[in-house]
């Protein structure tokens, strides 16, 4: 049995979303899309901040809602709070469309995805980007043609974040008991 499965690295300026496959039997994780919501704050001094910060979490909802409504589970690495307003605005706004997945979401912190990259708390963006295209090389990566060479983009940390959420995620006690109800629901029936 297959699950459809997204990854989530929630921000407002990068909203990283992965759809994958899960295979329940073999263990196996098979990524599908990567999409990456970018929003700029509005340059309209016209707009009130709150008006632009709708308009930006509107985006993210519109671009996410549609692939999230077909999955059967959600990993999304939680945002952490900040000092500064505006972190903190961010912060609500991610939690929001957070809050508003109606599907059983697997919460990841940062530092779970930093030591099951590189075992420690300082694990680079760099190091988790490789971790994720060494795993999953078929994956669509963000990359842009330069000089005949093809240059891996930096904004890719996003997409490698939402794929190291799946896999923290996959040994999370909450989704290993969801597999095992699955796996009970389909023997029964």
């Amino acid at each position: 049995m297959k699950l459809d499965i997204i990854g989530l690295d929630p921000s407002m300026s990068n909203f990283g979303l992965v759809k994958g496959v899960y295979d329940i039997e073999t263990g196996k994780v098979e990524i599908r899309d990567m999409i990456l919501t970018e929003t700029k704050k509005g340059s309209n001094k016209q707009v009130r901040q709150n008006s632009d910060d709708l308009r930006r979490a509107t985006e993210i909802v519109r671009a996410s809602k549609h692939h999230i409504q077909q999955a059967s589970v959600v990993f999304a690495e939680l945002p952490v709070g900040s000092q500064s307003s505006r972190g903190q605005t961010n912060y609500g706004v991610c939690l929001g469309i957070l809050a508003s997945i109606d599907k059983p979401l697997i919460q990841i912190t940062p530092n779970q995805i930093k030591k099951l990259v590189g075992g420690k708390l300082t694990t680079s963006k760099q190091e988790v980007i490789e971790w994720a295209m060494e795993r999953h090389p078929e994956a669509p990566w963000l990359t842009q043609k330069r000089k005949g060479e093809t240059i891996v983009l930096g904004k890719n940390e996003h997409l490698a974040d939402a794929i190291a959420a799946i896999y923290v995620g996959l040994q999370e006690d909450q989704f290993r008991q969801l597999v095992d109800s699955l796996k009970n629901f389909i023997k029964v029936a």
